[in-house]
C-alpha cells in the first residue's frame, strides 16, 4: 500500500494545488489519458444513457474529490463493480448488455467484455487472472437440473472457462487467499452453504462441497487467516419461519458448524479484530410475530428500524446492539477512524433532501464504533456503493443515484474549496463506486 500525506498535511497543500486540480477536472469527458496518470483514482459507474449522461465509468480524483476528466467505456449500463486484490483489474457488470466488462486499471481502459447468461449481484476476482460470477437464472444443459450457476472467467482470454451448477446461486464470498469461495443461494430453504474450490475445476473432481445446518444463509465474513467463516443466517428477513436471525461459525478445514448465536438481523457484516458487526432488519415470522424492530431512541417518523449487533468472536457472545435504518442491508465499509457505514435498499425514506423541511432520512447509517452512537445522515435513496480509504477521513457513498463524500470526523458531507456541497456532480445515476489505486 502506498504511503500518502495525512489528512492534516493535505489541507495545508490545498491552496498550492488548486490550479492544477482545476485544470485536471476541466479535461475532455471522454479522454482517459489524464485518468491513467493520476495516482489516486476512484471510478463511479454511471448507467443512465439519457442526455447529458453518457454510460460508462467516470474517473474521480480521489485526493481532491473532483472529476478527473476521464471516462472508461464499460458497456451499455455498468453498475456493480469489483476489483482484484492488487487493483490492476476492475470488473463492471453491464445489466442491459448482460456482460462482465473487464477494465485494465493501469491504462484506465476496457480490455474485454464477457457475455453472461443472466443478471448478477455478486462477482469476485481473487486475483487478476480469474473471476467468478453468480448467476441465479443461468440455464443448465443437464436434464432436470434447476437453473443457477457460478461462472468461472478467464480475464486474459475474456471467456467463460467453466459453468459450475449451484441452484439459484446469488452471493459469493471469497476467502482471503482465494482458495475457497462460499456460494449462497436465494430461496435457500434447505439451509445449505456451497463451498467452491477453484483449483478443482476441470480436474475430474467435483469442485463443490455443500454444508448444511444453517437458516437461510445469505452472507459470510472470513477471519483474517481464512480458517473460519462467520455465516450470517438471514432467517425471517429472507422468508424463514424461525424465531430470528443468527450467526454460526464454519471451520473451513473440518467443515464443523458452530451453534447459532441469535442476533436481531443478519444480511451483512464487518469483522474488526475480534469484534464482528452484523446488520439486518428484524422481521416477523410464525415463531416471532413481534420482532425487535422498533425505532425507540430515535426521533423519527419511521415505524420500523434495523439493528447493528456486535459479537465478541472469542466467546461468540453478543455484546451490544444499536438502532439503524431499515431496508435490506447489503453494503458496509469502515473508515480509517472507526466509523462504520452501513447501507441498505428498500428502506423507509422520509422527507426530501432537495426540500429539507423537517426530517430527512434514507438508507444510510453510520455507527461510531468507539462510543456506539449512530448517526442517520439527512439524505434519501438506496445505498448502492461504499468506498472507504486508509489515508483520508472520508467515505464515498453512492446514495439515491448521487455520489456523496462524507467527512468521517464530523459524519457530515464534506465541504471545502473543491467540493462545496459534499456531492461530486455526475450527470445521470451513480450506481457503484470503487477505488482503483491504494490510498
Amino acid at each position: 500500500m502506498s504511503l500518502r500525506p495525512s489528512p492534516l498535511n493535505k489541507l495545508a497543500l490545498l491552496p498550492v494545488v488548486f490550479l492544477a486540480v482545476s485544470l485536471i477536472s476541466s479535461c475532455g469527458s471522454s479522454s482517459t489519458s489524464g485518468a491513467s496518470a493520476l495516482p489516486e483514482r476512484v471510478v463511479a459507474s454511471q448507467g443512465v444513457a439519457a442526455p447529458p449522461a453518457v454510460p460508462g465509468l467516470v474517473v474521480v480524483n480521489g485526493q481532491y474529490d473532483v472529476l478527473a476528466g476521464g471516462r472508461i467505456s464499460a458497456g451499455i449500463s455498468p453498475g456493480l463493480m469489483t476489483t482484484s486484490p492488487d487493483r490492476s483489474v476492475l470488473l463492471a457488470f453491464d445489466s442491459i448488455g448482460l456482460n462482465v466488462e473487464v477494465i485494465n486499471t493501469v491504462s484506465a481502459s476496457q480490455s474485454g467484455s464477457i457475455p453472461v447468461p443472466g443478471e448478477t449481484i455478486s462477482m469476485v476476482a481473487p486475483n487478476s487472472l480469474n473471476a467468478y460470477v453468480a448467476v441465479p437464472s443461468a440455464p443448465l444443459t443437464e436434464a432436470g437440473v434447476p437453473p443457477g450457476a457460478v461462472l468461472a472467467l478467464n480475464l486474459q482470454a475474456n471467456v467463460i472457462t467453466a459453468t459450475i451448477s449451484v441452484p439459484n446461486a446469488q452471493m459469493l464470498v471469497a476467502s482471503p487467499d482465494g482458495s475457497q469461495i462460499l456460494v449462497f443461494s436465494n430461496d435457500n430453504t434447505a439451509g445449505i452453504v456451497t463451498i467452491l474450490s477453484p483449483l478443482l475445476i476441470d480436474t475430474g473432481t467435483s469442485p463443490t462441497t455443500t454444508v448444511s445446518g444453517f437458516d437461510r444463509p445469505m452472507y459470510a465474513i472470513f477471519s483474517a487467516d481464512g480458517s473460519t467463516a462467520y455465516i450470517l443466517n438471514c432467517g425471517p428477513e429472507c422468508g424463514s419461519s424461525s424465531a430470528g436471525a443468527s450467526v454460526q461459525t464454519l471451520n473451513m478445514s473440518t467443515l464443523a458448524v458452530g451453534a447459532p448465536v441469535a442476533v436481531d438481523g443478519a444480511t451483512i457484516g464487518w469483522l474488526s479484530g475480534t469484534t464482528l458487526y452484523v446488520a439486518g432488519t428484524p422481521t416477523a415470522s410464525a415463531s416471532n410475530p413481534a420482532p425487535n424492530n422498533s425505532c425507540a431512541g430515535q426521533n423519527t417518523a419511521a415505524t420500523i428500524c434495523g439493528r447493528i449487533d456486535t459479537i465478541d468472536t472469542s466467546t461468540m457472545t453478543v455484546t451490544g446492539s444499536a438502532v439503524i435504518t431499515d431496508g435490506y442491508h447489503d453494503r458496509i465499509a469502515m473508515s480509517v477512524n472507526g466509523q462504520l457505514f452501513i447501507g441498505s435498499y428498500a428502506c423507509t425514506n422520509i422527507g426530501n433532501v432537495n426540500d429539507p423541511q423537517g426530517e430527512v432520512r434514507g438508507c444510510l447509517s453510520i455507527l461510531n464504533t468507539t462510543n456506539g452512537e449512530v448517526i442517520i445522515p439527512p439524505d434519501n435513496g438506496d445505498v448502492t456503493g461504499l468506498q472507504s480509504f486508509t489515508s483520508r477521513y472520508v467515505v464515498y457513498v453512492a446514495e439515491g443515484g448521487n455520489l456523496r463524500v462524507y467527512d468521517t470526523q464530523t459524519d457530515s458531507l464534506l465541504v471545502n474549496q473543491f467540493i462545496a456541497s459534499g456531492t461530486i456532480t455526475i450527470p445521470g445515476q451513480v450506481i457503484d463506486v470503487q477505488a482503483i489505486d491504494f490510498f
